[in-house]
């Protein structure tokens, strides 16, 4: 088999990988799935196992990419930053030390805070379109109000938000897509644009601290009051670029597929939210676990051990799949059906367990909420757009989405 066959496989496997997970939850032991190079923990329990023993499972290798980087990549790549672990690629003391200024940031007091900006983001944008009868709603609103919001809470200019969304996505494009030598060479300019954009703000935060999340990761990664030196300017525009992205990409994709299934099935469901806004928070933690944003993350065995019945030596990769845990029978009735009327439950596994766990998980939940609420009572009449395809899902783990999606109202 060829690396485009391969990836061809892994693209198919990426878009639907619900049947893997069916298989891998009822096999013996653990299943080694060749397109991932590594054995699938699709029981719920054996996830929540996983993500408890931090200390036999290395998060070192979370987010390795599927494609290698051509010379010419590799040749624009060094004017810039990086790579350097972040909260989410190291373990142990260095995570908790990537960690601590995301738990100060993102602590409850701080989302309430912008909850009110969250709202006026979102109804600005919705006035953009509402009175268009139609828009295309991934990229008009899912991948925008995330951005402003993580660059509210950053302490980015809004001005160059969007640089820096499109930055963002470029880097998952060239690290998850494959792409011609010279189509990865201009998404490496862009990422190196965007390092260089964060470097600007982590030079101006040494000098100017704010009240905004990037001046306390500066202070929190570098403590003091000196220059900046290189290797400090390096590790702190990786944790803010990883910041960025995990902010925007994720929660972008969680808006836009809960929308996606509330939309399906005559817009059963959706009916149901409009006539009863008491279920959007229920709605909310439903969507999350029925088709999760971030389907898996890579773990890495720092030792033999013994998992779900199969024998692991040190340094085997196991893909560890959120979106399969959270359709386990074991645990959810009808675990494969989207139903908003679930009672609400926030013990899933949509945004991780243990100290791996998002930080981030409340304010991505509030824009959820806010979205429901505004678009539910500002445009009740939203549809699937007539003529239109059924949505294609996105090719990746890490932010299930659907690639467009069409309405009108």
């Amino acid at each position: 088999m060829t690396w485009h066959d391969e990836q061809a496989r892994r693209d198919e496997l990426y878009r639907d990988p619900y049947p893997l997970y069916d298989r891998a939850r009822r096999a013996e032991g653990l299943t080694y799935v060749p397109e991932f190079d590594a054995w699938l923990v699709a029981r719920d329990s054996e996830v929540r196992e996983v993500l408890l023993r931090a200390e036999d499972f290395s998060s070192a290798n979370a987010l390795l990419p599927d494609v290698p980087l051509s010379e010419a990549a590799l040749g624009v790549l060094p004017r810039g930053f990086g790579p350097r672990p972040t909260v989410v690629s190291s373990d142990g003391a260095a995570h908790r030390r990537h960690r601590a200024p995301l738990n100060r940031g993102l602590s409850a007091a701080r989302v309430a805070a912008l909850v009110p900006y969250v709202r006026t983001c979102a109804a600005e944008l919705v006035d953009g379109f509402a009175a268009d009868g139609s828009a295309e709603l991934v990229e008009a609103y899912a991948q925008r109000l995330p951005g402003m919001v993580v660059g509210r809470l950053i302490g980015l200019d809004p001005a160059d938000v969007p640089a820096a969304v499109r930055g963002g996505y470029r880097a998952e494009e060239l690290l998850f897509r494959p792409l011609p030598p010279e189509g990865q060479a201009a998404a490496a300019e862009d990422v190196v644009a965007l390092q260089h954009l964060l470097d600007g703000y982590v030079r101006d935060r040494r000098a100017h601290p704010r009240d905004d999340l990037c001046s306390a990761m500066v202070a929190a990664l570098a403590p003091g009051t000196g220059e900046l030196t290189l290797e400090q300017r390096h590790e702190l525009v990786t944790s803010l670029q990883n910041l960025l992205i995990a902010g925007f990409l994720t929660t972008g994709a969680l808006i836009a597929t809960t929308l996606l299934h509330l939309l399906a099935d005559d817009r059963r469901q959706w009916r149901m939210l409009c006539a009863d806004p008491s279920l959007i928070p229920a709605a909310v933690e439903e969507a999350a676990r029925h088709d999760t944003a971030i389907q898996a993350f890579r773990r890495t065995t720092t030792r033999p051990v013994r998992l779900g019945g199969t024998e692991l030596p040190a340094g085997a990769a196991v893909l560890v799949a959120y979106g399969a845990a959270n359709r386990d029978g074991e645990r959810y009735e009808r675990p494969g059906e989207f139903d908003v009327t679930r009672p609400l439950n926030r013990q899933h596994l949509a945004f991780g367990h243990g100290p791996h766990g998002c930080p981030g998980s409340q304010l991505a939940r509030e824009q959820l909420r806010l979205t429901l609420e505004l678009l539910t009572s500002r445009l009740p009449g939203l549809r699937p757009a007539p003529g239109r395809p059924r949505p294609r899902m996105r090719p990746t783990l890490i932010h299930r989405s659907p690639e467009a999606l069409h309405v009108s109202w």
